[in-house]
């Protein structure tokens, strides 16, 4: 069973409220406008509900009408109150907003202000760490506003706004106000006739009403203009037919809520955020709360954990069918930092690491239980892969070699659990602290860190881990190899290296052997998937390149997996054999139809006016790369099943990281496929041997979403395996059971 703990996003439909909402298609399906008796029960249904929905919020005068959502309650606000400014005795200058307001808020008035030719100055009321408004420069400013937006609870961190002290803080001012209420609704006392609120926005699927039914609460004598145009329905209103099946199922809502008996009191569900509470900081010792929970909704916690990206802990939370959100829904799916944080002016980890718990009001003390013991379950397989800083915990021992990528840049780690000996390869600044962590929570002795080149995008920060570790690196030259050392022991394995200059003067691959030959080789940017090492730098040698490339040649063959020093494209690892199909120029000058100088010339045309990166850092190599496109690797659930039916031996591949490949089940294919647990991190350790494989031989990788499966997949066809695939949509969309399904929606 999934745990939702997603609530401020979206909620389950109730189940009375799905009822409501069927009887009214099936029974009660009348257009409200007709005047027959079909229409007439329709329209004395809609009643019943606009009356509830007026106890409910405390709104017994001014207009409530029912729209698809907050969204267009915004819009229609807006609108409305900037249209009257038109014809304001004295001419506002602002149109403000809390810094903290969902985006639909800001982007309204920037729309509607540049629309109507009104060209006031947006500005945003500044909160302060607690995430409240500044009550004293809204006073300041208020004046001068003709209309000022601010929301009862924000949806990313739960705090709940000083209705009162802002609505003091707008005395004497004329400034029309909008209140967002979708968060609060169910959850705090409104009192919306009580106050001076001029207009308030409501969502029912904030509430477990179906997506497409809203509220909008517009105070009596408040300017209003109609967004939608038509047919007159909402007594002129808002035009459009009536959405019946979704104000049947917000009516039962509502009519739950006002009933009181399937909705917790707040005392109720503050114990249980407390108990979620504590259950977080015992999985994860480090962690900190980004808002006050005493100023807080009693349903939210947002959060983050010191060394640990939001990212991570989605992934692990989805592993353990714990669904939790990196912030707004409306913006999670963009890797940026939280700007609710930022506005908080929490530091930049935390707004860039943050998770939000949040469950809805009916959730009961069962589903508290069991989400805490997975929220522990968490903690401890994060900690046995060595992934908290403030638990070292028990690590299960680690083996074969890790992959990171920072802005494009490589960094790989090899270990061996028999000798617990490691080996770092080309450093970078960002990850000292997580590699020195990692060796400590290991007890990993680190043998060397080498760099494959100086480098001219960073600084080596080999000196830095030493340092980190606690331990001197001994006599070791520029590179960190060590000085009168042919080759390292890392257990079974052994690195040796070979000078290739070209990309630099001080370019070296370092080739790593097993007991049948060199099993792969760390080329740094000599060679690079698409692309060869740009060689005009000041510490390039040009003119040296060719000759390291069949140097190269010569020590590793055709076939042997090279590791680049820099991946923009995820491809994880290429052969010269594959590079040579890919780019004429390496091919030409390892067949000996260019010479050095030659290849000199011809890198330098392309290496000329090289722009920066995405990620706006040097580009170290110049993309030649003229292979064919790959064709699609993604398979939907209908064709897993076909090739399943043509091979029934496939290879199934989870590449999920091990923290989550611990929590979470493989998909269930019959007794006669393959699995293997191959971390994305991990690729390399395999690709060899998949190359290797039969042509014929499918490989279906998959993963959370699909996404990392995908760059699998598509790693391993460029290698030469056609036969590689992703499960589109991975385990996301894996059929579940309907009463596994049932039971998630019961539970919250």
């Amino acid at each position: 069973m999934e745990i939702y703990l997603d609530a401020n996003a979206t909620t389950p439909v109730l189940p009375q409220a799905r009822e409501a909402a069927m009887a009214a298609m099936a029974e009660d399906f009348g257009n409200p406008s007709s005047i027959h008796s079909t229409g007439l029960k329709a329209r004395a249904l809609m009643d019943g509900v606009r009356a509830r929905a007026r106890r409910v919020l405390g709104a017994a005068t001014g207009k409530l009408l029912f729209l698809s959502g907050a969204t267009e309650g915004i819009q229609t606000a807006v609108l409305s109150a900037l249209g009257a400014l038109r014809d304001a005795p004295t001419q506002p200058e602002l149109l403000l907003y809390g810094a903290t307001e969902h985006k639909a808020v800001p982007e309204a008035l920037k729309h509607w202000n540049a629309l109507l030719g009104r060209n006031l100055q947006v500005l945003a009321i500044p909160v302060g760490r607690d995430g409240r408004h500044d009550l004293a420069w809204l006073r300041e400013h208020a004046p001068r506003a003709g209309l000022v937006c601010t929301m009862a609870a924000n949806n990313e961190t739960g705090v709940i706004s000083d209705l009162d002290g802002i609505e003091a803080a707008l005395a004497g001012s004329a400034a029309l106000w909008m209140v967002d209420g979708v968060q609060a609704l169910g959850k705090l006392p409104l009192r919306l006739a009580e106050r001076r609120i001029d207009y308030a926005p409501f969502s029912g699927h904030k509430l477990y009403a179906p997506k497409g039914i809203g509220l909008l609460y517009v105070r009596e004598g408040t300017p209003f203009t109609p967004l939608l145009a038509g047919g007159g329905q909402e007594g002129a209103l808002r035009s459009g037919t009536e959405n019946m099946s979704g104000i049947a199922a917000l009516g039962a809502v509502l009519a739950a809520l006002e009933e009181g008996r399937a909705f917790r009191d707040h005392a109720t569900l503050a114990a249980y955020r407390n108990r979620l509470a504590d259950a977080l900081l015992q999985a994860f010792p480090g962690l900190v709360f980004n808002a006050p929970p005493e100023l807080c909704l009693p349903t939210t916690l947002n959060f983050a954990v010191p060394g640990i990206s939001s990212k991570l802990l989605l992934d692990l939370f989805d592993a353990a069918e714990l669904r939790v959100s990196g912030g707004s829904a409306c913006s999670a799916a963009k890797a940026q930092p939280s700007y609710v944080l930022e506005a908080m002016g929490l530091p930049a980890w935390q707004t860039a690491s943050a998770v939000r718990l949040s469950f809805g009001p009916v959730a009961d003390a069962a589903f508290i239980d069991e989400a805490c013991a997975r929220i522990r379950v968490c903690g401890e397989s994060l900690r046995e892969s060595c992934l908290d800083p403030s638990a070292p915990g028990q690590a299960l021992p680690a083996d074969g070699l890790t992959r990171f990528v920072v802005d494009g840049a490589c960094c790989y780690l090899l270990a061996d659990s028999a000798s617990r000996r490691a080996v770092v390869v080309d450093p970078l600044p960002e990850l000292t602290e997580r590699l020195a962590q990692w060796l400590g929570c290991q007890g990993y002795e680190l043998a060397a860190v080498l760099d494959t080149h100086s480098h001219g995008d960073h600084a080596s920060s080999a000196a830095a881990l030493w340092a980190a570790v606690q331990r001197p690196c001994g006599e070791v030259d520029a590179l960190g190899w060590p000085l009168g050392a042919d080759a390292i022991d890392v257990g079974a394995l052994t690195l040796t290296r070979l000078a290739v200059p070209g990309h630099t003067r001080d370019s070296t691959a370092y080739l790593l052997h097993d007991a049948t030959g060199v099993r792969l080789a760390f080329v740094g940017d000599t060679v690079m998937p698409g692309a060869l090492g740009r060689s005009d730098f000041e510490q390039s040698a040009p003119l040296q390149y060719g000759a390291s490339l069949a140097r190269l040649e010569q020590a590793v063959g055709p076939h042997v997996l090279l590791l680049p020093g820099h991946d923009y494209d995820d491809r994880f690892g290429s052969t010269l054999a594959i590079e040579c199909a890919a780019q004429p120029l390496l091919a030409d000058v390892l067949s000996g139809r260019i010479d050095a100088a030659g290849f000199a010339a011809a890198k330098a045309a392309l290496e000329r006016d090289l722009a920066l990166t995405e990620y706006q850092t040097v580009a170290c190599g110049a993309r030649v790369d003229s292979g064919r496109a790959l064709a699609c690797s993604e398979l939907s659930l209908a064709a897993l099943r076909a090739l399943l039916g043509r091979h029934p031996d496939l290879l199934l591949v989870d590449v999920r990281e091990p923290y989550e490949q611990r929590l979470g089940q493989a998909p269930e294919l019959g007794a006669a496929v393959r699995r293997e647990a191959v971390a994305l991190s991990g690729l390399p350790n395999a690709l060899t041997r998949w190359m290797a494989l039969p042509a014929e031989t499918p490989v279906v990788f998959f993963c959370r979403s699909g996404n990392r499966s995908a760059l699998a997949a598509k790693a391993l066809r460029r290698l030469g395996h056609e036969q590689a695939w992703s499960l589109g949509g991975g385990l996301a969309l894996w059929p579940r059971t309907t009463a596994d399904a049932a039971d998630a929606a019961l539970a919250i």
